[in-house]
């Protein structure tokens, strides 16, 4: 098999790169990384050499592109037979879930922008980014009540969810998302693990600056 490429934008700031990232490092794929910076006169015509979308990520394998978050998620749980809940019920859910973080929460990503490397960023929060917040916490501590007695994560094991929701953790951490103790306890397991450190220390080092995305 030709090895995988994986295009991604800053990642200081591009969440979607986050989240098929992630769950390649999980999954135990070994991939090449392409990053391509984001916001320059550049950027769209570099991305069309890699997927037809001239967005981030793409997944290149051979003559395969795949340029959408989610379904590079599901191909490489194809691939490694890992990143999905066992348990029929429970995969359902874990499937819900991501495509509700994949279409929904347009409040959230407009006025909480991913910022890595920010910490105590103070923005308003208005009546409609409380609702994604609450919806956000409300998914969490269902998820680890009813599938999470197996580990840390919100189906036990590692899965395409945590993937798709790190970058929520990630803006939940740089603006003070008040949320609640069981939410807190698991932010604390997706921000001590081992690939997003990596990722995080990455996005310290980078040079670029995107102005829209500092926020607050």
């Amino acid at each position: 098999m030709a090895p995988l490429t994986l295009v991604i934008g800053n990642k200081n700031y591009s969440s979607w790169s986050l989240r098929a990232w992630l769950l390649l490092k999980h999954v135990g794929l070994q991939f090449e990384e392409v990053l391509v910076p984001l916001d320059t006169d550049d950027t769209h015509d570099e991305l069309l050499a890699f997927g037809p979308s001239g967005r981030v990520p793409v997944l290149r394998d051979g003559s395969l592109v795949v340029w959408d978050s989610l379904a590079i998620c599901e191909y490489a749980a194809e691939l490694s037979g890992r990143g999905w809940p066992q348990a029929p019920q429970a995969r359902a859910v874990a499937r819900a879930v991501c495509a509700e973080m994949h279409s929904g929460f347009t409040t959230l990503r407009s006025l909480w922008p991913m910022n890595a490397r920010a910490r105590n960023r103070h923005a308003a929060v208005t009546a409609a980014l409380e609702a994604d917040v609450d919806r956000i916490d409300e998914i969490w501590n269902d998820c680890r009540s009813r599938f999470g007695g197996g580990g840390p994560w919100l189906f036990g094991e590692y899965s395409v969810a945590d993937a798709m929701y790190a970058p929520v953790v990630l803006r939940f951490n740089t603006y003070g998302a008040r949320i609640s103790q069981a939410a807190r306890w698991y932010m604390a397991s997706v921000l001590e693990d081992a690939a997003l450190q990596e990722w995080i220390h990455a996005a310290k080092h980078e040079p670029w600056t995107i102005a829209a995305d500092e926020v607050g």
